[in-house]
């Protein structure tokens, strides 16, 4: 008996208490978005600060700011507000900005965003162009403008929502966006918004004069909040949760924002130790996200590797090179690649420069069709991205904007054993993984032992005793239990 097909929207969100937040959104039973927070590992995109410039780099154009982290923050000269100019200098020729040098000063207090976490040896990167982010609409500090989500494309509906939005009392100096979700949305809803935010930014600017730099004026919420502020859309029907306190939180969450909208939010119960991605048979789609390699249904497969500069995705013909007519074949490889790029791009958070190599093709006809369904695929995405067509040479190019620390980079490190060439799961993730199969195993156990021993691999043993000792011992308390964790033998 063939399993039915689920054709709602849904979105899961999977708890361990003190280690990791993960965020999944389904539409057909098919994985679309994917997001995880490791606690332990604070974020700080998003947040604004107020900094102290250290020094100018003229060369770079560009300011190192203090403000508060281990490394500096790099502030290029066309992130820097106009507002923070010491002196009326006028651009030189064929240029857009002052030189930096001349019109900031080291010592200078400076609101700053953090656009990019820092990566390595890179501190991170910061803009003085403020945003606060709503549920239906984003404040922008510093800017007088009024943009539209370029993904609401109803023309009637842009010029509803600009008429509410321009007839709306803002102070000077402020702009607003309208997001995507504020589509079909009420004047009330959207002031109630507004206000909201026009007290955040009241809040901030108190704070930002009393306080002494560096500081942190203002800090972006939890996944688990912005799930439900910027992932959480009409068209999703279920909530799923598996841990009862995340559940009451998003239910009030809810309550605020969708006051029309209830038992959106549903309780994982475990059954057999079931764990909830499992239960929705999310477990294989998210480790694919970790994959070098995907399968096509035609025997072909997609290869995916990173450099610095950018990433290479190669369609590899497979087993469809000694089928007989390989031009149809190969037509049918490119067009399931390009209907799984995109949605691989988004579930990676793959950034910057892309270049697909297809499987060549002599046909226009054909050539249009993939170039038709990648365009097609990258329109869904949240992030901007840019779509070069496909050369003569099978090569097509994607530009796209990265949106934060994916899942893929967060819980992968460099392989010390092969030089970077190759990756392999952090221990740090490995241990999230495994106190979560304690964790679960722990709670769901339907008989309650005085002892449960756990074999791990002699690395990850190691580690979990001498970095997750803290938590493994909460949880022994928790439970009125003994932990122990064994080398497992080979």
């Amino acid at each position: 008996m063939k399993k039915k097909v689920d054709s709602k929207r849904k979105m899961f969100i999977s708890y361990l208490p003190e280690e990791e937040v993960e965020v999944a959104i389904t539409k057909n039973g098919i994985l679309e978005e994917y997001y995880v927070e490791v606690i332990s590992q604070a974020k700080t995109k998003g947040n604004i600060y107020k900094g102290k410039i250290h020094n100018i780099d003229a060369s770079l154009q560009a300011a190192f700011v203090n403000y508060g982290a281990e490394k500096n923050g790099f502030l290029q000269v066309d992130e820097v507000h106009p507002e923070y100019y010491q002196k009326d200098i006028k651009p030189l020729p064929r240029q857009k900005y002052p030189p930096l040098h001349r019109v900031l000063r080291p010592g200078q207090e400076i609101l700053v965003q953090v656009v990019k976490e820092p990566t390595g040896s890179k501190g991170a990167y910061l803009t003085t162009y403020l945003s606060l982010p709503g549920r239906y609409l984003v404040l922008t500090p510093g800017s007088e403008d009024i943009g539209i989500s370029r993904k609401i494309d109803d023309p009637k509906e842009r010029t509803r929502l600009k008429k509410i939005v321009e007839s709306m009392e803002l102070e000077d100096g402020l702009g607003i966006i309208v997001r995507t979700v504020s589509e079909g949305q009420t004047k009330a809803s959207l002031v109630r918004d507004l206000n909201f935010l026009k007290r955040l930014w009241k809040d901030i600017k108190h704070k930002a004069r009393t306080q002494k730099a560096p500081c942190l004026v203002y800090e972006e919420k939890d996944l688990i909040f912005r799930a439900v502020r910027d992932y959480l859309t009409q068209d999703i029907e279920e909530v799923w949760v598996d841990h009862e306190l995340v559940a009451v939180r998003l239910e009030e969450y809810i309550a605020l924002m969708f006051p029309r909208k209830k038992n959106l939010v549903r309780l994982h119960i475990s059954k057999g130790g079931l764990g909830l991605f499992e239960r929705f048979d999310l477990d294989e789609q998210i480790e694919q996200i970790y994959s070098r390699e995907i399968h096509l249904p035609s025997g072909a497969r997609i290869v995916f590797d990173y450099t610095e500069a950018l990433t290479a995705i190669d369609i590899n013909s497979g087993k469809i090179s000694g089928e007989k007519n390989f031009k149809e074949m190969a037509y049918k490889a490119n067009l399931e690649a390009a209907q799984i790029i995109p949605l691989q791009l988004r579930l990676r958070d793959i950034g910057g420069q892309v270049v697909v190599d297809f499987i060549e093709m002599k046909d226009k006809k054909y050539i249009r069709e993939v170039e038709k369904t990648l365009k097609n695929g990258l329109k869904q995405d949240r992030a901007r991205t840019d779509f070069i067509p496909i050369s003569r040479f099978g090569l097509a190019q994607i530009i796209r904007q990265r949106l934060g620390t994916s899942a893929f980079a967060s819980s992968l490190e460099m392989c010390p054993c092969c030089q970077g060439r190759g990756i392999l799961p952090s221990l740090e993730w490995q241990a999230q993984l495994s106190l979560k199969k304690i964790y679960a195993t722990l709670r769901h156990s339907e008989e309650k032992k005085s002892q449960y021993v756990f074999d791990f691999p002699s690395t990850l043993a190691l580690y979990l005793l001498n970095n997750k000792k803290r938590n493994i011992l909460k949880l022994e308390d928790k439970f009125k239990t003994q932990i122990i964790i064994k080398e497992k033998k080979a």
